[in-house]
């Protein structure tokens, strides 16, 4: 075949890869300038942009708090939940895990009318607990409940994941060693699986500290009270936008930290994987 006619297979295939090429770095860039102009329109904001601003204080301690809270509940809860869904076969076992899933796709706003139809005054639960002078909505209950609504199946999805992977033979090893099922899942179990957990919930406790739509329907949005940072930066958009730039870059930071150590912890399990 001649140089001539060669040309014409090669142009299309080349055009095609700067096409691709293209379309890769239009779409990075877009994913990019965001972060770069968030950055960019902070530390160009008139006036002092001071972090000791009271509003961004108490809102910071108040996430803090409160995604310590869910953390510790989407531990203590769905640790066992997770494990039961992985070592064991019921009916209807797809529809209970899609149920648990569902949080991660539902839109913010309705799971926070769905919060208030379970807790609220007139809910479905809050009824009896208004009864018993129990008021959930509008305080720091409701911002813990919001939190763990939507944050816990990242968590549970993960510990199932890393359950169901650990081979069944370490089980049956220490139960003909005399360990019982709480030894095992303790001393053999939890170890194996301490880096996939860990990831899991960091990125359940970064939803939870991103949480919005679901807390300012449910939890209302008052600040020292239920005024989470995301909620700041919402209101604080009208009144004082140096406040609304340095909250959310704030959430920025802990996010990208949050998201590096899971990215981090990922690696150490692939190298685990591969020695």
């Amino acid at each position: 075949m001649s140089r001539g006619q060669m040309l014409p297979a090669l142009r299309p295939e080349k055009f095609r890869g700067w096409a691709a090429g293209g379309l890769a770095t239009a779409m990075v860039l877009f994913l990019l300038i965001p972060f770069i102009g968030l950055i960019w329109r902070t530390l160009t904001l008139d006036g002092d942009a001071a972090l000791n601003e009271p509003s961004i204080f108490s809102s910071l301690i108040l996430s803090l708090g409160t995604t310590a809270i869910t953390v510790a509940l989407i531990v203590l809860f769905g640790t066992p939940l997770a494990f039961f869904l992985a070592r064991n076969q019921f009916p209807f076992k797809r529809l209970v895990t899609l149920l648990i899933d569902i949080p991660i796709v539902m839109p913010p706003v309705v799971a926070g009318l769905a919060l208030l139809s379970a807790f609220g005054r007139r809910g479905l639960i809050g009824q009896t607990l208004a009864n018993l002078d129990i008021t959930i909505t509008f305080t720091a209950a409701a911002v813990v409940l919001a939190q763990l609504f939507v944050s816990s199946p990242f968590y549970i999805r993960a510990a199932q994941s890393s359950f169901e992977s650990l081979p069944r033979e370490y089980e049956d090893a220490a139960a003909v060693d005399g360990a019982d099922r709480w030894t095992t899942f303790w001393y053999v179990i939890l170890p194996q699986s301490a880096r996939a957990l860990l990831a899991g919930l960091i990125l359940s406790w970064a939803r939870a500290l991103g949480e919005f739509g679901a807390t300012i329907l449910f939890a209302g949005n008052l600040q020292g009270r239920t005024q989470t940072m995301p909620l700041l930066v919402y209101g604080a958009l009208e009144r004082d936008l140096r406040v609304t730039f340095i909250t959310a870059l704030i959430l920025l930071g802990m996010a990208i930290a949050a998201f590096a150590l899971t990215r981090w912890l990922a690696g150490v399990d692939d190298t685990d994987g591969d020695s």
